[in-house]
Parts: structure tokens; C-alpha cells; sequence
């Protein structure tokens, strides 16, 4: 059994979807619920779902000892971000190579970086007026929203819509892409170390 560990700093939402989704797999399940926050809404997502959730506070998020030695406890095999403000660290992304994801409510590179998350990205989408937007699926490296694009997905806008009618739509193609993109990318990684 793959496990999977969610990292998430908000209300949930797309965490909530990915453990729906894996919820009766065969070969994959969410092990573990990190957030940074004590108030966060996905640690109710963890209780709805019986999974564990934790609280990482930003001193131990950088203890190499402290979250390498809390996610081998929990038998984690990829990390899942969904969410998650905190900048990953370089030792993490090294402990777990090419086992990193991240959703990101634009198109990158377009509306990417510190600082570009939720109605930050959508605010902006529409201050350029722009005439399309979306959400990228990617690998995480040592820079926010830089790592290899895994799967994108548009969606298109009109000027009559807000920044909240922006937000709705790009949520609603990530609750629908995230969990499917991730089950095939670690197929995909499996069948790729077996051919090897």
C-alpha cells in the first residue's frame, strides 16, 4: 500500500477530495494530515476521513529530525500539498525525489511565486484581464510553483465575472483533476522503476 501524506495550511477543500478519492483504493490511501495551522479546516477533513492530522509548527517544519522522523512513522511515500504556504525545505524535497506535488490555481508560470496563492492569483488574473485561466498539477523543487508541469487545465472568463466567480471555477478543476493526476503519476513512477 502507497501512503500518502497531505500537506495543507487552509479550509481543505482539495484534501478533502483526495481522500474521497482514495478513501477505498487498492493500492493507495492518505496516511497523514500535516497543517501549519492549529485552526485549520482540514484537520476536520482528517477526523471526517479517521485519518491522523498534525500540527507542524514553522521552527519544526526545519527539523530535518522532526518531520523526516514523522513521516517515516507514519510509512509515508509521497508527499501531497494541497494548500500548503510554507516554502518546502531543500531536505525534504532530497528525502523524497520526484515524490513531491503541488496544485497551483493558474497557469503557471504565469501568477506564480512567493506571495501568489488564492485570491492573490485570482485577483490578479483579473486585473490583466485576462481571457483564460486555469490550474497546474506540478513537482515541487527549492522555488514556489518552478517545478516540472505534471498536467494543466483552463478554463475561460469573461469580463463579467469576478475574482470569486475566477476562484470558483479553477477550484471546481482542481477537486476535479488533482486526485485522478496524482494516482497516474505514481502508476506511471512504478511502472517506470519496474521497467528499469
Amino acid at each position: 500500500m502507497i501512503k500518502l501524506a497531505i500537506f495543507a495550511s487552509g479550509g481543505g477543500s482539495n484534501a478533502n477530495e483526495i481522500c474521497k478519492y482514495f478513501a477505498d483504493h487498492d493500492s493507495m490511501r492518505v496516511s497523514l494530515i500535516v497543517s501549519n495551522k492549529t485552526d485549520a479546516g482540514v484537520h476536520a477533513v482528517a477526523v471526517k476521513y479517521n485519518i491522523p492530522s498534525v500540527t507542524v509548527k514553522k521552527s519544526q517544519f526545519q527539523d530535518p529530525n522532526f518531520i523526516l522522523t514523522m513521516l517515516d512513522d507514519y510509512h509515508c511515500d509521497y508527499i501531497i500539498l494541497a494548500g500548503f504556504l510554507l516554502l518546502i525545505p531543500n531536505f525534504l524535497i532530497e528525502a523524497f525525489p520526484n515524490k513531491i506535488l503541488n496544485i497551483h490555481p493558474s497557469l503557471l508560470p504565469k501568477y506564480g511565486g512567493h506571495g501568489m496563492y488564492g485570491h492573490h492569483v485570482h485577483d490578479a488574473v483579473k486585473l490583466n484581464n485576462e481571457t483564460s485561466t486555469g490550474m497546474t498539477i506540478h513537482l515541487v523543487n527549492d522555488k514556489y510553483d518552478e517545478g516540472e508541469i505534471l498536467f494543466q487545465a483552463n478554463c475561460a472568463i469573461n469580463e463579467s465575472m469576478t475574482s470569486h466567480d475566477i476562484a470558483t471555477s479553477v477550484l471546481e478543476l482542481e477537486h476535479k483533476y488533482y486526485s485522478p493526476t496524482i494516482e497516474n503519476y505514481i502508476v506511471n513512477q512504478k511502472n517506470s522503476i519496474k521497467t528499469n
